[in-house]
């Protein structure tokens, strides 16, 4: 996974992205990566990977306090009813574990089997947002605007919703 990091570092100081990163113990859910809110600022993501019973893939971005109605968003997209994907779904299609979901990962390749992103609208009104940096033990910020252009260079759409 290290390997994986160094080379996420390189693609984002090749597209000329700014990143400030932390190290922190391992946080599995939002509820604890709370902690960290006075020490790091800029909006703070929750991802979800999510599979339809048809197999339609999505990656949804955030913001960590947000409620995303499932049902909803696949009628929006106009996919079938979602579940979250199987951890063997998401270290094939993403190279991550549970617990590290994040934007970073559609730097992999196998990525472009998802069949949309979507990034919450919430997150569009902040300079700066964080995501992992395909672990759970850092946080890496960067401008909202750069993690558009990060998805965007790695070959994926976001579709900015409101969730």
């Amino acid at each position: 996974m290290q390997s994986d990091r160094v080379r996420l570092f390189a693609r984002l100081e090749e597209l000329g992205i700014a990143t400030t990163t932390v190290e922190h113990v391992p946080m599995f859910t939002v509820e604890q990566s709370q902690s960290l809110r006075g020490t790091i600022p800029g909006a703070h993501t929750k991802n979800l990977f999510l599979k339809d019973k048809d197999g339609h893939l999505v990656l949804v971005v955030a913001k960590e306090d947000t409620r995303v109605d499932l049902r909803a968003l696949a009628k929006q997209l106009g996919f079938g009813r979602f579940s979250f994907g199987k951890p063997e779904l998401l270290k094939d299609v993403l190279g991550i574990e549970p617990g590290s979901v994040t934007a970073f990962a559609l730097f992999h390749e196998a990525s472009r089997r998802l069949d949309a992103v979507v990034v919450d609208e919430a997150l569009m009104g902040f300079a700066e947002v964080n995501c992992h940096p395909l672990i759970n033990s850092a946080t890496t910020r960067l401008a909202t605007k750069d993690l558009i252009r990060f998805m965007e260079a790695c070959g994926h759409a976001p579709r900015v919703l409101s969730l």
